[in-house]
């Protein structure tokens, strides 16, 4: 499908704060073309879509929602089906520890989300309990933690299969631009007025099929950055097409820039096995999975640093008795080596709220050694290994990263 630009086919295009609220035909027309357009060209074989089916799985819905929330459908595969098959049930999960949860978590990257998950999966299991059912409107799924108001949405429209409303940042892009809104999405009043939109524009029935069909149309047509305008249903009455305006829509307020931290992951290694932590520290970053002991560094630049820069850096932060640190510190500096040598590898990781530099240190140790760090370890309770299989463990992505490039003989 080719959509050919009219000189009439938006004569009367502005765009504004606000935009353009849809009239009641051309409601009817976009949700009428883009489930039309679906059926065709949508995605129809994620394992996770039993909205075709005759009964949805409302936990398989909102396991996939909050999976792929700031995370592709390509990453998300690989993770869905291992977590279903390990807790296939609501009641499974929720009567699972966080320990057992976080290794089939681990890779996808944010935390929180796993985390809010679990804490949910343990809300809607006494939901059941004391309803004999799920959850089944948006105001009982925002009740559940973790689970914002599109998400509530998508989990009625495509789980329970009634009447819900979608607008994530997929659907507040093909939104902005089809109704020429300028204001700043991250305001309340185009917040406001977007959800006010997409409420208008989705069918009372096969809001499901709808749902779907607006994130494929955001993640596959209408993008961030080189639209394909050629090919979208509706764009014979978009706004932003009409006056060659995609670009400058969504609006969005330039976030400050992230501040850099920087750590160093010491690679500890006795008779070619690698000492790994088990991180159980109450919910906080990576709490369940394994890391290299690490130690942040006084450092706040985003520069790249010399040798001397992150040698000093490294002497202050070994001698401090900074609470600070992270786990074992105070145990592995009573018996090793300062680390100021070692491997060059240097991975530059983003999170949410910051960047982060890891620097890779190298620290080869004799018989005497492996053994005070054995009995140290131990006398404080830390769950720890020594291996030589470290892709085995449940990792975190910056310690898969950090793998793969000492690995690289590059």
């Amino acid at each position: 499908m080719t959509t050919t630009k009219t000189p009439g086919t938006c004569a009367a295009a502005q765009m504004s704060e606000q935009g353009v609220y849809p009239s009641d035909e051309q409601q009817h027309h976009f949700a009428k073309r883009l489930l039309a357009w679906f059926e065709r060209h949508g995605r129809h074989g994620l394992p996770w879509q039993y909205h075709h089916q005759s009964s949805a799985d409302i936990y398989a819905v909102w396991l996939s929602e909050i999976m792929l929330q700031q995370t592709q459908v390509v990453t998300v595969l690989k993770f869905f089906e291992p977590f279903l098959a390990r807790f296939g049930t609501v009641q499974a999960l929720a009567a699972a520890e966080w320990q057992d949860v976080a290794p089939f978590w681990a890779g996808l990257g944010y935390y929180a989300r796993a985390r809010n998950l679990h804490a949910g999966a343990r809300q809607v299991a006494d939901f059941i309990g004391t309803h004999g059912r799920f959850p089944e409107t948006v105001d009982e799924w925002q009740a559940i933690k973790g689970v914002g108001r599109s998400t509530a949405g998508a989990i009625v429209a495509m789980g329970v299969k009634k009447f819900g409303v979608i607008c994530d940042g997929n659907v507040k892009r093909v939104l902005t631009r089809h109704r020429g809104i300028l204001g700043d999405i991250t305001k309340s009043a185009t917040d406001k007025r977007l959800w006010e939109i997409a409420t208008a524009l989705t069918p009372k029935e096969r809001s499901g099929h709808y749902a779907q069909a607006m994130m494929d149309l955001g993640a596959t047509i209408c993008t961030r950055t080189q639209p394909k305008c050629d090919l979208c249903p509706v764009a014979g009455d978009c706004i932003a097409y009409a006056l060659d305006a995609q670009s400058q829509m969504p609006v969005k307020k330039k976030a400050p820039p992230k501040p850099h931290r920087h750590s160093i992951a010491l690679s500890i290694t006795h008779r070619g096995r690698t000492l790994w932590l088990h991180r159980q520290n109450g919910g906080g970053i990576w709490d369940g999975l394994w890391s290299l002991p690490m130690f942040m560094l006084p450092l706040d630049d985003d520069k790249q640093l010399n040798n001397n820069t992150l040698s000093d850096a490294i002497v202050k932060a070994w001698q401090s008795d900074d609470k600070a640190h992270d786990l074992a510190h105070s145990q592995l500096i009573e018996i090793l080596p300062m680390p100021t040598q070692g491997s060059k590898v240097h991975l530059r990781h983003t999170l949410t709220h910051f960047h982060w530099h890891l620097y890779a240190r190298l620290i080869d140790i004799n018989d005497g050694q492996f053994q005070q760090i054995d009995q140290a370890l131990t006398a404080v309770g830390i769950d720890y290994l020594w291996t030589d299989t470290p892709h085995d463990l449940a990792l975190p992505v910056a310690m898969q990263k950090l793998l793969t490039l000492s690995d690289d003989p590059a």
